[in-house]
Order: structure tokens, then sequence, then C-alpha cells
């Protein structure tokens, strides 16, 4: 199985094939104890399906490209910096693969929460752009933002905004209920 198949937003990342494929290819390389090499082999296999084990999230695994971008960039230079030592001691190699694994849970956790907590942030229904860590594909959150209280016509604005739910709610219905 190679990692390229599996699922876990890091792999949505257009780098990621020729990045993990180098990683794996050269863990061979790295690690002069042999049982640290099937061991880094596999964490390296298993990464984005072992990622969307651990993120335990109670809404769906939906990442903008730029946090997504952001995340990436943060992984790609810890394995590349792993990568660039020259010898190591037994379990060293595996454990810093690991160390680096947690940390990309970490922040992929932290990059679509905060993105649901910016979408809030807005007043009335509002959207952004998204991939789904489960499949790729670009997607799009939709949200009802409270922030309503901006310069005088905050009553207004709160009123526009719930007038806008309700048509979000509307719609939604006629889309999914089947014409007769």
């Amino acid at each position: 199985m190679t990692a390229a198949l599996a699922r876990g937003c890091l792999h949505c990342h257009d780098s990621f094939a020729d990045k993990f494929s180098f990683y794996r290819h050269h863990v061979n390389l790295k690690s002069w104890w042999v049982g640290d090499i099937p061991v880094s082999g596999s964490l390296l296999d298993d990464w984005s399906k072992d990622t969307m084990k651990e993120l335990h999230l109670a809404i769906p695994a939906e990442i903008t490209r730029e946090k997504l971008d952001l995340v990436a960039s943060a992984v790609y230079q810890r394995l590349d910096r792993l990568y660039q030592g020259k010898m190591y001691f037994p379990g060293y190699f595996p454990n810093e693969l690991r160390a680096i694994f947690r940390e990309q849970v970490h922040l992929i956790q932290n990059a679509i929460i905060e993105s649901r907590i910016d979408c809030q942030r807005h007043c009335g229904i509002f959207q952004y752009g998204t991939i789904s860590c489960s499949n790729c594909t670009n997607s799009h959150v939709v949200c009802f933002g409270y922030n309503c209280q901006q310069g005088s016509g905050s009553s207004a604005q709160w009123e526009k905004a719930v007038q806008g739910l309700l048509t979000y709610i509307e719609d939604a219905n006629t889309r999914t209920t089947p014409a007769l």
C-alpha cells in the first residue's frame, strides 16, 4: 500500500505524493538500525490513514487550501530536517516521525476548528471554500455567523441575517424534497 492512496488531509496537498515517495524511498538510507527501517516505513505508509483516525473531530474534516498549505509546509520542513541528519541512535528516527505525525494532527485539527470559528464571526450566512480530507474534493462550508454588532444598524443587520438563514433553510429543503 502506498501512502498516496490513503486519506488524511495532508495527502490532498499537491506535493504530498512526491514528498512521501521520497521519504519512503529514502528511509532505508537514513536509519542505520535494522529494526527502525520497517517501523519507519510503516509509519510513512500509514501516515494519511492514521491521520484520519487521530483527528477525532465532531465536524467534517474540511480544511481551507491556505491552511493546508501552512500545515504541509510545517510538516515537510520538519521531515526534510530529519532526513538531513547523518547518523541516528536506535529508535530515534521512528520516534521523530511519530512526533512530527502528532504535531501534524494537532495542526490540522486547529486549522479546521479555527476556520469554523472564523466563519461564525461574520454576520448571517457565510460560506468558505475547503478541501474535504476524506476524498480531496473541493467543497464549501456554510455557517451562520452571529457577529452582527457592527455600527448602529445592528438590529437591522441581525434581522437581515436571520431572514437570510430562513431563506437558506427553505432553499435547502426545496433542493432535498423530491418533485411530485
